[in-house]
């Protein structure tokens, strides 16, 4: 694949101006022969994802976090016809083994590409944390409904209920977004600070090229701006 400049390029959902915006190094060329697995635990090198059209790829925490289940509840709202009418490629990766993707799907109604990366190789090449970092001002994600204790709760609830008993992934582990493609172009990068950190998905369609505002408090409404 061409060569390409290393991203400087991460925006938080505070404010860019607010001093928060982190730059961050690293090329594509780093992870585009990592393996990502899909729900029937068949291989694909990450470069698959988007080496054809331009990619939001979404990066979770693990597949029992409240948060994450919330924001792809949300991710699922996205109608269809947007994406292709703009020829974008949606997909979810998490760092569970494949046997939790489709109890996930099932759970959440997400209907688009998701894999895994159990040894997490992506995750720790493009850098994202293994910490929570919380900001003094804190920002709350539009994404996500539950309280913390609320969320908790049911994390642990689901765990205990899941056949294979575990936390479907690292559970220090961040997540974040990137924007890539078609090709080695990437286009956007950000690296989620903490459970809350998740881009605005509006945010993510638009940096994507998406001239339309999805309401995610009714589905699959949309409002023309």
């Amino acid at each position: 694949m061409a060569e390409v400049s290393p991203v400087t390029r991460q925006i938080t959902p505070d404010n860019e101006d607010s001093g928060c915006t982190a730059r961050v190094d690293f090329s594509i060329e780093e992870v585009e022969d990592c393996l990502v697995y899909n729900r029937h635990g068949v291989v694909v090198p990450f470069h698959k994802l988007y080496q054809d059209r331009k990619s939001i790829i979404i990066f979770v925490r693990n597949f029992l976090c409240y948060s994450c289940k919330e924001y792809v509840e949300d991710l699922s709202k996205i109608p269809r016809e947007t994406l292709q009418e703009n020829n974008i490629n949606l997909v979810v990766i998490g760092q569970s083994a494949p046997q939790h993707i489709e109890p996930f799907c099932s759970l959440t109604g997400y209907p688009y590409e998701i894999y895994v990366d159990p040894e997490r190789c992506i995750y720790q090449k493009l850098g994202m944390k293994r910490e929570a970092k919380f900001t003094p001002s804190g920002h709350s994600s539009p994404h996500v409904k539950s309280s913390l204790f609320t969320g908790q709760m049911k994390s642990i609830w689901r765990a205990i209920m899941s056949p294979a008993f575990d936390f479907q992934g690292d559970l220090n582990q961040q997540g974040g977004a990137m924007i890539v493609g078609p090709g080695s172009i990437v286009h956007f990068f950000h690296c989620d600070m903490n459970h809350l950190d998740h881009m605005p998905i509006n945010w993510l369609l638009q940096l994507a090229g998406v001239q339309q505002t999805l309401d995610f408090n009714h589905k699959h409404k949309i409002i023309h701006i």
